[in-house]
């Protein structure tokens, strides 16, 4: 700035000053002054970096605005700085008349104190007047003083970087400088009368202490909940953003605070559970969802939502209560597990045997027989004739036929291998266990049920049932198998289980007896156990006894 003639320059400066000021008091809303007020520093004094310290109603300094990096004003715009520090900053240094520098050589006991800063470095100055990185520049803003010259009270600080002529400014640029910092304190002031200066705060603040209610009450209530607590945005491009998170939440996923601010809960929440969330984030209320930490395990929680409204703006914020529920539904799903699977084996139990296996089932509507009925005139012969199902079964037709919205589980033609597969279900009765208990006691008895539940769960396929029925009887639910293939099935199943098993320190063997039904739809899930049994008690008796077990 002083590198030319001083009349132009001070022309050429006065110039932009007057269309920065022009600016500064055309702005709609005290946002919009803050920013034209950074954006002169950089626009029409010669510097590359401006930044607006604007004084709290609570006497803390917020990073109200920033110009000239966009890195650093994402790294320190809405940060607070106490007080005190700034007092301490503002009585340091060189004072040229309202300025305050503060030399490279002095700042250094600033750099942990908390007031919002941004680090650079560089070589020690090459002539006296050189502007090192490390210098700090600052011009305080005040309220427009009383009539008896007194000036009135601090408004904010204005922090100015790296002039581009790569010098501290002269006497004309420090005038300069200190004349727009006056002519921004009038500006702002006029602006906070213009519009409610508590919601432009909260707005300036969102990063920091979104949806901050007046009373300090709250904000301790938020700190020190014992469970997670955050504010997230509502509405807008960036809806379920997360603008705050206590310590509760940042310990139970194990995410620092500055990272949460980047995430919504929405890029938080298990993969199956973004449906409940989204429900939840619209309606206000409570779900038992997963969270993700930072380690990439989940845990579940139970999220509780209040959407914050404005008088005037409708719903702007929501409160989102997180507590931690891990330990019960691990119980939940250890007791769910214990009810639906047998306790020596693991294997599904009979309940959820037949739970699963009634999934499968249904009971044709009345209006199906009516409308097959009639297809029965029509073509001369029965429509049903599978056990009264209601379909003709031919070899080229399939097994499963849809019909509202039911995928019909349809069995294969009775003593015929004509291609059809469906849903077979193989009732496996053990031969000889009964003198195993008897000869070698319980113990041994229940190592040969486990070994045979292993056996028959890796010789099925994956997606295949393998349950115990109960005492020596298991039930195998194999999809998609034609005759023969169940058949084979049974086979090499039953060579499976007649190999030795080592049963309290001794081999033993036991023999299997297998019934093979069918289920289909219009059956029970009791019938196509029935009828699998019935079979597997006529195979058992059409075999010699000594062929029943191998020894």
């Amino acid at each position: 700035m002083e590198t030319e003639s001083e009349p132009y320059v001070r022309l050429a400066t006065l110039r932009q000053l007057h269309q920065v000021m022009a600016d500064m008091n055309t702005a709609r809303s005290l946002a919009d002054t803050l920013q034209t007020v950074a954006d002169g520093v950089v626009n029409g004094l010669g510097y590359e970096l401006a930044c607006v310290n604007l004084v709290r109603p609570d006497g803390d300094l917020v990073v109200a605005a920033f110009a000239g990096n966009s890195a650093a004003e994402a790294l320190i715009t809405g940060r607070v700085g106490s007080r005190d520090s700034w007092e301490r900053r503002l009585g340091m240094g060189e004072h040229w008349d309202d300025l305050v520098f503060i030399p490279h050589t002095e700042g250094w006991v600033l750099d942990d104190d908390d007031v919002p800063q941004w680090y650079t470095d560089g070589p020690a100055p090459r002539f006296e007047d050189e502007w090192h990185p490390s210098d700090r520049l600052f011009a305080p803003m005040w309220t427009p003083g009383a009539p008896d010259g007194r000036r009135g009270e601090l408004l904010g600080v204005l922090s100015v970087d790296r002039p581009r002529n790569g010098r501290r400014p002269g006497a004309w640029g420090r005038e300069a400088l200190q004349m727009y910092a006056f002519q921004a304190a009038i500006a702002i002031s006029n602006a906070r009368l213009r519009a409610n200066m508590q919601r432009a705060l909260v707005r300036l603040e969102r990063e920091q202490q979104a949806l901050r209610a007046s009373e300090e009450s709250f904000r301790q209530a938020f700190e020190y909940a014992p469970s997670g607590m955050a504010i997230a945005e509502m509405g807008g491009e960036q809806h379920g953003r997360i603008l705050r998170t206590n310590d509760a939440l940042c310990r139970l996923l194990g995410r620092p605070a500055s990272a949460m601010r980047r995430y919504s809960f929405s890029d938080l929440v298990h993969p199956e559970d973004i449906g409940t969330l989204l429900r939840t984030s619209a309606e206000g209320g409570r779900a038992e969802l997963r969270l993700g930490r930072r380690d990439g395990t989940y845990v579940w929680v139970s999220l509780r939502n209040s959407v914050v409204a404005d008088a005037a703006d409708g719903p702007r914020f929501l409160l989102t209560h997180v507590e931690d529920i891990e330990d019960r539904k691990r119980r939940e799903l250890h007791l769910a597990h214990r009810a639906s699977h047998d306790s020596l084996t693991g294997l599904p139990n009979s309940a959820e045997l037949r739970a699963r296996l009634s999934a499968r089932l249904c009971r044709r509507p009345q209006s199906a027989h009516a409308e097959l009925d009639s297809l029965d005139a029509a073509y001369g012969h029965p429509a049903y004739d599978v056990g009264g199902h209601g379909f003709d079964f031919q070899p080229d037709v399939s097994p499963y036929d849809t019909y509202d919205h039911h995928v019909h589980t349809i069995a294969p033609e009775d003593d015929r291998d004509d291609g059809a597969k469906g849903l077979a279900v193989l009732f496996c009765d053990l031969d000889g266990f009964k003198s195993i208990n008897d000869r070698f006691g319980h113990n041994a008895g229940d190592a040969v049920l486990i070994e045979v539940a292993r056996r028959l769960s890796n010789g099925v396929r994956d997606g295949d049932t393998v349950a115990r029925l109960g005492g020596d009887e298991f039930v195998i639910l194999a999809n998609g198998l034609g005759r023969a293939d169940a058949q084979d099935l049974a086979v090499r199943l039953r060579n499976e289980i007649i190999q030795p098993i080592r049963a309290e320190g001794r081999a033993v063997r036991v023999g299997a007896s297998f019934g093979i039904g069918w289920a289909h739809c219009g059956m029970t899930a009791d019938e196509v156990l029935k009828s699998a049994d019935e079979r597997m008690y006529v195979e058992k008796r059409s075999r010699p006894k000594q062929h029943r077990r191998a020894g």
